[in-house]
């Protein structure tokens, strides 16, 4: 059966991929620039088709709650918002993954800080790869750069999600979820039975038997039971970064500078690499598709094969630097291009940063 092709908005895109992904329930609040994803469901009412549940919550932390519900019970649930709505999700956020709950939370950010702009911005890097809210937790983090990576990682990530007991987060911005782009979106999963659901999820909460309570917390009084939680906990996101680094690497072989973007950003840098072509200068690109874990090594290696400097590219004051700066030790310098409060950039103001700060310095 041929391929079904579709030109859709970023947003619309996901709304589509969750329907599809098998998704029992979306409890969310409109923010823009990620509004039209409560939108389309809504307007989908799948209820009526999957049995997928879509609710407006009252507010960003009434959602958040609701998906702490609806995954304690080994549902497939998700939300949606930007990022001063991220922000008041914050606490939910630390609860789900104290609790060791499987979901996925979409972020379509904005410029900032406060209430900012509803212009694209990359500036909650450190809000979603560092935590996103209070205590030692990590959150699956992946960046798409188009509208196809958006449908795709919406079942990876709650793949992620369920096979990691940890929330999940895809990260985009106004730029990616606003854009229409043609896209294939994927075959209906079923959504599982509650059989099902009992057998994959025995840690869920499916109904008290004999009169026995079955409680999902995150909350621990005894210091020393909450030090050996925390110890299993690293202990998980150790085994996520040794097995789910994921990363895309562009004319890096024989590279001499080497741009590091994610999401819109990296778009622009593609033609930055065109740009330094045609004047004889050799520049690579890693584009980070998982935040977090964050592909540390393969940025450590380029700088021990002799790359001669990093430029940073981001839609922000530089956060992802940090990580890169990490990875490069010293070996090279790194240096940062970005603009911020939802200004873009070109792949000129890019290509004159790198050869001012890198090539020309």
């Amino acid at each position: 059966m041929p391929e079904e092709v579709k030109l859709m908005k970023g947003n619309e895109a996901l709304a589509h991929a969750a329907i599809r992904a098998g998704m029992d329930g979306y409890f969310g609040y409109p923010i823009t620039p990620q509004s039209e994803v409560l939108e389309t469901l809504t307007e989908e009412n799948p209820q009526e088709t999957t049995g997928m549940v879509v609710l407006q919550a009252e507010s960003e932390v009434a959602s958040i709650n609701m998906v702490y519900g609806g995954a304690a019970t080994g549902k497939k649930v998700m939300t949606s918002s930007s990022s001063p709505g991220i922000s008041l999700m914050s606490e939910g956020l630390s609860y789900l993954a104290g609790a060791e709950l499987p979901c996925l939370v979409v972020n379509v950010s904005r410029g900032g800080p406060g209430l900012g702009t509803i212009q694209p911005s990359q500036a909650d890097y450190f809000q979603m790869t560092k935590g996103g809210g209070h205590g030692d937790f990590r959150l699956i983090t992946l960046a798409p750069n188009s509208v196809q990576e958006t449908v795709d990682f919406v079942d990876l990530a709650i793949t992620l999600a369920f096979k990691y007991r940890n929330p999940a987060v895809i990260l985009s911005d106004g730029i990616i979820g606003q854009m229409m782009e043609k896209v294939v979106l994927p075959d209906f999963k079923p959504r599982r039975t509650s059989e099902e659901i009992k057998k994959e999820c025995p840690w869920a909460c499916q109904g008290a038997k004999g009169g026995k309570r079955h409680i999902i917390t995150s909350l621990e009084l005894d210091s020393a039971v909450m030090e050996r939680n925390n110890e299993r906990f690293q202990a998980k996101y150790a085994e996520i970064e040794k097995n789910e680094v994921r990363f895309e690497e562009i004319n890096t072989e024989d590279a001499d500078y080497i741009l590091v973007a994610f999401g819109s950003s990296a778009r622009i840098c593609q033609k930055v690499i065109q740009l330094a072509k045609e004047e004889g200068i050799k520049v690579g690109l890693i584009r980070p598709i998982t935040l977090w874990p964050f592909p540390y090594k393969v940025l450590t290696q380029l700088a021990e094969k002799g790359a001669k400097g990093f430029l940073v590219v981001e839609l922000n004051a530089g956060q992802m630097i940090e990580d890169v700066r990490l990875a490069v030790e010293g070996r090279a310098p790194v240096k940062h291009y970005g603009r911020m409060g939802g200004m873009l950039f070109s792949p000129d103001e890019v290509f004159e940063a790198l050869k001012k700060q890198l090539i020309n310095c």
